[in-house]
C-alpha cells in the first residue's frame, strides 16, 4: 500500500479517537455509564472494518475499476452483518434498543462511513476509467 492508504488509516484513527473522547465525555457529563453498550468494541470494530474495506478497495482499484461502487456497498453490507451478529443480540436482549445503545454503534459507524466515502471519492476522481 502507499501513502493514500497510510494517510487514510492515520486520519481515521485520529478522528475516531477524538470522537470517542467526545462521546465518552458527553456520556460522563450526563451521568450515563461510559463503558457500557459495547462502546469500545464498536469503535474498534468500525475502525478495523473501515480500514480493511478501504485497503481492499484501494489495493484492487485498477483490477475492479468499474465495480468499485458495488464493492463499497458490499463492504457496507459486511458492516451491517457484523452489527447483526455481534451487537444486535446484546442490544435487543431486553427487547429494547436504547438511544445509548444506538449511539454506541451508530456514531463510530457514521464517522467511518463519511471518512471512507470522502476518501474514496477523492481518489476515484483522480482515476482514469
Amino acid at each position: 500500500m502507499n501513502n493514500t492508504f497510510t494517510r487514510f488509516s492515520s486520519k481515521l484513527t485520529i478522528i475516531l479517537s477524538v470522537v470517542f473522547g467526545i462521546h465518552a465525555t458527553i456520556l460522563s457529563l450526563i451521568d450515563k455509564p461510559v463503558f457500557e453498550n459495547k462502546i469500545i468494541l464498536s469503535y474498534v470494530i468500525n475502525l478495523v472494518l473501515a480500514i480493511a474495506i478501504f485497503g481492499f478497495l484501494y489495493k484492487y482499484r485498477e483490477r475492479f475499476k468499474s465495480q468499485i461502487g458495488f464493492l463499497f456497498l458490499a463492504g457496507s453490507f459486511v458492516k451491517f452483518a457484523v452489527f447483526f451478529i455481534i451487537f444486535y443480540p446484546v442490544y435487543k436482549a431486553d427487547n429494547d434498543i436504547s438511544s445509548l445503545e444506538f449511539a454506541a454503534f451508530f456514531v463510530p459507524y457514521a464517522i467511518c462511513l463519511v471518512l471512507e466515502t470522502s476518501s474514496l471519492v477523492k481518489w476515484l476522481n483522480k482515476m482514469e476509467f
